[in-house]
């Protein structure tokens, strides 16, 4: 049974009534697992077919997710190439609220580690712009990591205050998810250490903090456009309440749609989304990242695969560093300060290009050498080994079954393992 804070028990009490009971029991029950199938790799029925381990019931609200409660499925050969995220059920209702569409402009405001971004990207399915943001550098980088993995094309990972994003793109999305920071009430059997950091007092000082994130998505947000306001807490404070203020201080949005799942009503720890749409307004254009011609690279990148059609090159330099980083950019990429640009493609010093793993992550499947392994043989491979092939000399990429995980080079029947030492199988 969870220890639950006295303040947070009583308050729970007080709301809840004669369903408190149900509530209080259900924290005698383990944490339920999900796991949803990334339907940029492969479909949700064909993954069915293969799963390594056994999958439940497919989770109501998001129809790429199934519960799960295997051991260590993050350490799966499957896992690492991008075929699935880990999520907690109740966490996926937000972002299908959203309804993103292809060929839209999206951002996810406070998006790591990257479970609601890789939701949308799914439904935009590599077309349009979508812009995830996390003020938190550390956890912007592994944001970066896991919509690389997933093999995702059109998005832009930045790590910027949403001040200063509502200072540059005024007006200019179509559609917004907030999973704001938050008292984390829906996480204490999930992750206990949040037990001892919860207090009324942090309770107001998430609400101050969520009430000055929607104020800037509030003017990031074009007219027409919907936003999502999501949390995994219980409080009202930061739930219904935040809503209702937001709606007094913006008469130009109204309210949609507003979602409490708790504990003892669904299959899920709990999660609050509330969905909103921006009745007045502009929608408004912004400066583009400007695109960079490079017929060197484009050369280097079609011996390694085949180009799909309207590759636009961006080049970031680094200073202090010799080479450059190129990107291919998204639909209306805006002109911002990013970790990623959009897809990576690899560094080009003017002699030798050095293709990204992103690139083998997402456009693997195009590789005109490809070394093929068994499952058991990948595992090998992702833990840094070299692997024998009678392919010829030069960059390959290797995947499990038809599936990439990276790229290897070849020299004398050998294949060098060039799989990013962070991104290796530990055990």
């Amino acid at each position: 049974m969870t220890d639950l804070p006295v303040q947070f028990t009583e308050r729970m009490k007080e709301r809840l009534g004669e369903d408190f009971s149900a509530f209080s029991a259900s924290y005698a029950r383990p944490p339920l697992r999900g796991l949803r199938v990334n339907p940029l790799k492969i479909s949700a029925e064909d993954f069915l077919l293969r799963a390594p381990f056994p999958l439940g019931e497919r989770v109501p609200w998001e129809k790429n997710a199934y519960y799960q409660d295997a051991d260590r499925p993050g350490g799966d050969v499957y896992h690492f190439a991008g075929l699935y995220y880990l999520q907690e059920p109740s966490a996926m209702c937000a972002a299908p609220l959203l309804g993103v569409k292809a060929g839209e402009r999206v951002l996810d405001l406070c998006a790591a580690p990257g479970g609601k971004t890789t939701q949308l990207a799914a439904d935009m399915g590599g077309t349009g712009v979508l812009v995830a943001n996390e003020i938190d550098y550390g956890r912007a980088k592994i944001l970066a990591q896991n919509t690389e993995r997933l093999g995702i094309t059109n998005c832009m990972v930045t790590s910027l205050p949403p001040r200063l994003l509502a200072e540059k793109l005024p007006e200019y999305f179509d559609k917004i998810l907030v999973d704001a920071p938050c008292s984390g009430e829906g996480m204490f059997k999930k992750e206990p250490n949040a037990i001892p950091e919860w207090s009324m007092e942090n309770v107001a000082r998430c609400a101050a903090r969520q009430r000055e994130i929607l104020d800037e998505a509030a003017i990031l947000l074009a007219g027409g456009g919907k936003l999502v306001y999501s949390t995994c807490t219980f409080a009202e404070e930061e739930d219904e309440w935040q809503v209702e203020a937001f709606l007094a201080r913006h008469p130009e949005f109204e309210l949609l749609e507003m979602k409490k799942l708790l504990p003892h009503e669904v299959k899920g720890e709990g999660h609050f989304a509330a969905l909103l749409r921006k009745n007045e307004g502009a929608k408004r254009d912004a400066r583009l990242l400007p695109e960079t011609k490079s017929r060197a690279v484009e050369g280097c990148l079609g011996e390694l695969l085949a180009l799909p059609a309207g590759l636009r090159l961006f080049e970031h330099r680094t200073p202090g560093v010799r080479a450059p980083r190129f990107f291919a950019l998204p639909e209306e990429a805006p002109a911002l300060s990013a970790l990623r640009c959009g897809l990576e493609l690899g560094e080009y010093d003017g002699k030798l290009f050095r293709p990204a793993h992103a690139l083998a992550m997402a456009y693997g499947g195009r590789a005109n050498r490809k070394l093929i392994l068994s499952r058991e043989e990948a595992k090998k491979y992702l833990h840094g080994e070299t692997v024998e092939t009678d392919l010829g000399h030069g960059w390959c990429v290797v995947c499990v079954e038809e599936f990439p995980l990276g790229w290897g080079k070849v020299t004398a029947g050998v294949a060098k393992n060039h799989l990013p030492k962070a991104l290796r199988m530990i055990s």
